[in-house]
């Protein structure tokens, strides 16, 4: 399959950079091309779906996530190994999108992205008329 549509990883994952008291991850990606369109799959476990936030602008898509703090009631720590953590991650995309028709559907800590082709790229098929 041609590589019709470009998206690019603006930046590398690392497991973690913290900032304050908080941890940002750069959550790992995997990209899929098919016929019609890129999808996309990013991890960001432990963010609800209404901390997640998606722009595109200026050619960039932009995912960020902010994780939830993970309380027990009525307990005390006595260790901690778990921090919260934000996610956060940043892709160039190709003209070849149709920015307009990009959803995303989040479940089990899987972020999906379906990035549509546009029209002008889809294969076709060009049938011959009869004389």
């Amino acid at each position: 399959m041609a590589h019709d549509v470009e998206i690019t990883k603006n930046d590398t994952p690392t497991i973690a950079e913290n900032i304050g008291t908080r941890c940002e991850i750069l959550p790992t990606v995997d990209i899929f091309e098919h016929d019609n369109e890129l999808m996309l799959k990013a991890d960001i476990p432990g963010v609800r779906k209404e901390d997640i936030e998606i722009n595109y602008e200026k050619d960039e898509l932009s995912i960020f996530g902010k994780g939830s703090p993970s309380e027990q009631d009525n307990w005390n720590a006595t260790t901690r190994e778990f921090t919260t953590a934000d996610y956060r991650r940043s892709f160039r995309v190709g003209k070849g999108i149709d920015i307009d028709k990009i959803s995303a559907e989040y479940d089990n800590g899987v972020l999906t992205l379906h990035l549509p082709k546009s029209e002008a790229l889809k294969p076709r098929q060009i049938k011959i008329q009869a004389n």
